[in-house]
């Protein structure tokens, strides 16, 4: 029967000794909110609270609207008033409800928000199974159209 010898050549977690390669603690780094979700739980088209970390990464800026594109859905951007309480909640308010209607936001949907900076948000919705909602663009028809009018831009699978 054969042996087999193995050699350790280091101990411990450092790359050495006396110096730590460690990033920084968390406490520490700057706090950079670009991505986050909420998730429904009440009337879809009602006005929806942003995470109060957003708001707070914001830094005071608080833009009296942001714009909504939907990912996979063309350059579309939907215009949504933004309302601040005071006490440092940021609400996606008018507008809000066109976006949910048209994009199938439903109890138990998840909505992923990307920052993309100049009051953008890239929206993601995911579906009560955790699956991602999949858009089609009918940007043709956008110059027919009355704000008033809200076409889906979901299709079925």
């Amino acid at each position: 029967m054969a042996s087999t010898s193995r050699t350790r050549t280091g101990r411990g977690r450092g790359r050495g000794s006396g110096s730590s390669s460690l990033p920084p603690p968390p406490s520490t780094l700057p706090l950079i909110i670009e991505e986050f979700f909420i998730v429904v739980y009440e009337d879809p088209l009602v006005k929806k609270a942003l995470p109060k970390k957003f708001a707070d990464y914001l830094d005071g800026q608080e833009p009296a609207k942001v714009y909504l594109r939907a990912a996979d859905c063309g350059p579309r951007l939907w215009t949504v008033e933004v309302l601040f309480d005071g006490q440092g909640r940021m609400y996606l308010d008018k507008g809000w409800e066109k976006f949910a209607i048209a994009h199938g936001v439903d109890f138990g949907c998840y909505v992923h928000f990307k920052y993309e900076g100049d009051d953008v948000l890239t929206v993601k919705v995911f579906d009560g199974t955790i699956c991602m909602r999949y858009y089609y663009s009918d940007d043709e028809d956008t110059d027919d159209e009355s704000d008033d009018d809200v076409k889906p831009c979901i299709h079925a699978l």
